[in-house]
Order: structure tokens, then C-alpha cells, then sequence
């Protein structure tokens, strides 16, 4: 009977250590699996993707988003943006923008419940909004991003909070007040006079206790949710000290990205933010698809930025995003025929391109801001293109834009005003941008010489530098040899 008892015991040990060792082997795939830490390498060749959690599917859920994180592989997808995800307050809540914008509570109360607010008015850092989904659902949402190779950053509102946020009451010391000691909304800081923000109270960075807390509120978001960055609004109007102070605290939980709304160089001095807004370049392409400025312009422009950044500064270049698609129309309206020649720009110049939701499919509406709406969800030649752009973009060294980008070098052509020609090189790999940047055909000669292919069309064209070539209004090629 000892034996069988023994012998039983003996068993009972065996199975429990195969179990134990299963299990520890589980974990040890499980954290294989999981996405390395964000490094610069990253930065060289990644597309980074907006998304728009509420207008991205008539559901407008994480879960919804989810389901597609797969396909924007297909992009080249590296990051992903995913605008305010906190629930937002009643109070003051927006209906309508502009001079002459509404809240909610003026509006017929059978139509309250249709205004949701802006996403910019967060009443709880620390939260999600229920109109999305739940907590674990937006979990699931990063764990499908790094499981497909994708990072995730927060879009993070650290210059004002909203009218119903615990700060208001508990510690009004955090927010700045007018002579009359109340609480304002924020205030350009160019003219003195409110940006219209009426629906956020704006936060005064000279109270120390408020830096704290909203580090650790980003802080959170780092070590519980295991988010890799942060992407933060109007990032100029906070203090430049703040960032010094909360982002290296930040880097020492984890290696994060940091995405600044904002051009200014000394944001991204000293190992602070990795990336700033392109909007000089984004607002020049407007301009010379609107006949406004030329190539010489452009020329400036690259001029001026070499001597504006430093050599591993990094800017994010764009045709559309969330602001730009609600409130200055869609790309098609502000871009017209030049559109498919400055998107392509947009990947080829130094730099991270972005998508903003819907742009893959060709969105041609401007989306509502503070209402519920949504973009086309059907694939086709917008797909197919930034699909193409995309692939470049990851795997073609000579466009890489991060710390260690690839050179960039004007060539001229006979119609300098008009023609843009440049290359981009790296590690003897070369591609060539050449574009007639202008609303008419035009004949030019440029000093190249060989047999070329376009990367997007795929056909072969032999250039003499010796030879007169006809470029349609807004024709471009993307060339290597």
C-alpha cells in the first residue's frame, strides 16, 4: 500500500513539474512575442497612422479599429496615432466650431444627445471613453498593434482639460485666471487674446504640483497599459522646461516615441521630443497645387530647414489630418490634380509620412468634429498607391528619414521655377523625384542619363540629359536605375 502510495505521489509530482515547466515555457514565448522596446531605427523607415477611433466605423469602437490593424500592414504602417481616447466633459461641451460655435446645452434638447464633444476636452486622464469600448478592449486594441509589429502612442492634451475634470475643483490652483481670479480658456500667446477654445480651462505650468501629476498621469499609461509614446497636442504652448523635466522621467520606464504638434527646433533639442509637425511644407504643397508659390519656393523652404534643424531632427510630412480634413477641407479640395504628385512628395522628402483615417480609402468629406460620422471603407486606387508608397518607404534605404536619414540633393532642370528634380541617397542605394509641380504641360530637359524605372507605375524611361521631355500638369515619377 506504501508502494502504490508512493508511487501515486511520484506521479502527482511529475505531472505538476511538466505543468510548472509548460507554463514557464508559455511565459518565455509569450514575451518573445512581445514587440521590442521603440528604437530609432524605427524612425528611418516607418509610415505613421492616425486613427480616428469614432469616425473610423459606423460602430466608431476599439474593437472595430482593431479588426483592421492586420491590413495596415499592407501600408507600411509602423506607428499608430490614435487620437484622445479619455472621456470627455459635459460641461461647455461643444456642438458646433468657429467664431460662431455652440455648445451642446444650447442646442434643441432633442438633439443633445447627438453632440459628443471634442475629443480635446478631457474630463479624466486616467480613462477611457465609453463610447469607444472598455479598458480591456482598448488592451486587446495594443496587443493586436505589437503582436503585428506596430507601436502605439496616446494623443495626449497636456496644455488644458475640460470643464468637468477632478482639477477644476479639487485643485483650481492648477488652471491660469483672469484679474477676476476665474478660470479661462487657453490663451494665444501671439496676440493675447483666447484661441475660441471655450469648451477646455487652460493649465498654468508655473505650479509645480501640476507638473507632477501630469507626468504621472502619462506615466500610467506607460507602465499599465504598455503604450509606446505619446503624440501631445500643442505641445509649443507648454512650457519647453516641462518637457525637460517629464520626458526624460518618462524614457526611464520605458523607451517611448514622442510625436510634438509643433515646428519649434528646441523641442526636439537634448533628446526630447523625436519628431515635430512638418507644417511649413504641408502648407507650402497647398500653396503651389493653389498656383500660389512655385519650386522656387520649395527650394527655400529646404534651405531654410537645413539651417532652422539639426542633421537627426525629424519631421513629419503630410497632405491631411484630423484638423486639416474637418476644418480647411478634404485633400481633393485643397490639393485638386496636384494631389497624387504631393502625397507621393510627401513619402520621397525627408521625413515620416502620415495617413490620416480614411485617406487610404479616399476620403473626400469633411469629417464632422464633434458629431458622429465616418470614412469609406472600400479599397482602391488610394489604397493600391499609399500601398506602393508605403512599401518604398520601409524597405528602400535611400528614403529613409529618422536620425540617420538619407541625403537629400536638388538637381536642377531647365525649368527650375516649375520642374522639382532631387535625389535622395544612402549606402549607394538612390531614388529620384522629379515632378512638373505646376497646373500646365510643359517641355523640359534634365541632366540625367541611363535607363530609369518608375517605382509607382512600374515602366522603364531613358533620360539624355541631351533630350527635351513633355511633362503633363502635375505629372511625377519616382525613379531609380
Amino acid at each position: 500500500m506504501k508502494k502504490i502510495l508512493l508511487s501515486a505521489l511520484l506521479l502527482v509530482a511529475l505531472i505538476s513539474c511538466k505543468k510548472e515547466a509548460k507554463e514557464t515555457e508559455t511565459t518565455t514565448e509569450e514575451v518573445k512575442s512581445e514587440i521590442a522596446q521603440f528604437s530609432p531605427e524605427v524612425e528611418e523607415n516607418a509610415v505613421i497612422y492616425e486613427v480616428n477611433i469614432r469616425q473610423y466605423s459606423p460602430e466608431g469602437t476599439f474593437n472595430e479599429f482593431t479588426k483592421d490593424i492586420p491590413k495596415l500592414k499592407e501600408l507600411g504602417v509602423k506607428i499608430i496615432w490614435v487620437m484622445p481616447i479619455f472621456p470627455i466633459s459635459e460641461t461647455k461641451r461643444k456642438a458646433t466650431g468657429g467664431d460662431d460655435s455652440k455648445f451642446a446645452s444650447e442646442m434643441p434638447k432633442e438633439e443633445q444627445h447627438k453632440y459628443l464633444g471634442s475629443y480635446y476636452a478631457v474630463s479624466d486622464f486616467k480613462a477611457v471613453n465609453p463610447e469607444f469600448g472598455t479598458i480591456e478592449d482598448f488592451r486587446k486594441m495594443v496587443k493586436t498593434a505589437h503582436d503585428n509589429g506596430m507601436y502605439v502612442i496616446l494623443d495626449w492634451v497636456p496644455n488644458h482639460t475640460g470643464w468637468d475634470h477632478v482639477w477644476i475643483k479639487e485643485h483650481p490652483e492648477f488652471y491660469t485666471k483672469n484679474a477676476k481670479g476665474e478660470i479661462i480658456d487657453p490663451i494665444n500667446p501671439e496676440n493675447g487674446k483666447s484661441w475660441g477654445w471655450t469648451d477646455v480651462a487652460d493649465l498654468n505650468y508655473d505650479n509645480q504640483k501640476l507638473r507632477k501629476e501630469m507626468t504621472n498621469d502619462m506615466l500610467h499609461w506607460i507602465k499599465n497599459e504598455n503604450i509606446d509614446g505619446f503624440r501631445c497636442d500643442v505641445a509649443s504652448n507648454v512650457p519647453t522646461d516641462f518637457w525637460q523635466q517629464s520626458i526624460p522621467t518618462l524614457r526611464k520606464e520605458k523607451n517611448i516615441f514622442m510625436l510634438a504638434e509643433a515646428w519649434q527646433p528646441e523641442l526636439m533639442k537634448d533628446n526630447l521630443f523625436d519628431m515635430g509637425y512638418n507644417w511649413t511644407s504641408h502648407h507650402l504643397m497647398k500653396d503651389i497645387a493653389q498656383g500660389k508659390k512655385n519650386v522656387k519656393d520649395w527650394d527655400k523652404f529646404i534651405v531654410d530647414d537645413i539651417n532652422k534643424y539639426e542633421a537627426n531632427d525629424i519631421l513629419m510630412s503630410f497632405v491631411d489630418n484630423h484638423d486639416e480634413n474637418s476644418w480647411n477641407g478634404t485633400i481633393q479640395s485643397r490639393l485638386g490634380k496636384a494631389e497624387e504628385a504631393m502625397t507621393a512628395l510627401s513619402y520621397i522628402t525627408p521625413g515620416m509620412p502620415l495617413i490620416y483615417s480614411g485617406n487610404e480609402y479616399g476620403l473626400n468629406h469633411s469629417l464632422k468634429f464633434f458629431e458622429k460620422d465616418s470614412i469609406p471603407k472600400t479599397k482602391g486606387k488610394d489604397w493600391d498607391f499609399r500601398a506602393k508608397l508605403g512599401s518604398l518607404k520601409n524597405n528602400n534605404i535611400a528614403l529613409n528619414g529618422g536620425k540617420n536619414k538619407a541625403t537629400y540633393t536638388r538637381i536642377k532642370s531647365s525649368k527650375d521655377d516649375q520642374v522639382l528634380v532631387f535625389e535622395r541617397v544612402k549606402d549607394g542605394k538612390k531614388v529620384i523625384y522629379m515632378a512638373n509641380l505646376s497646373s500646365k504641360p510643359i517641355e523640359v530637359s534634365v541632366p540625367l542619363n541611363g535607363s530609369y524605372k518608375d517605382l509607382i507605375s512600374g515602366e522603364t524611361i531613358g533620360l539624355n540629359e541631351k533630350q527635351i521631355y513633355p511633362l503633363k500638369a502635375w505629372q511625377y515619377y519616382i525613379l531609380q536605375q
